[in-house]
């Protein structure tokens, strides 16, 4: 049996979390918060359910928005 929606979505966007923080990449905590659920929100929104498929393209997507704004100050 599948996991509840929510609980992909959170468990989703806490591996993601927790590998950007590992790395030292997650910068400010409420921009990364909103950038990984817009993330995965949209994949669910297409049909994507794979918690991994979700939590890496989310971890993607974070790493190309902060490459688009070097310099703006993260602490």
């Amino acid at each position: 049996m599948s996991e509840p929606l929510p609980v992909v979505m959170e468990n989703s966007i806490q591996i993601a979390w927790d590998y950007l923080e590992g790395t030292g990449d997650l910068g400010d905590p409420s921009v990364a918060g909103k950038v990984l659920l817009e993330s995965v929100e949209t994949m669910v929104r297409r049909g994507e359910r794979r918690v991994l498929m979700l939590s890496n393209t989310a971890i993607s997507d974070y790493k190309k928005f902060r490459a688009e704004r070097p310099l703006e100050s993260v602490t």
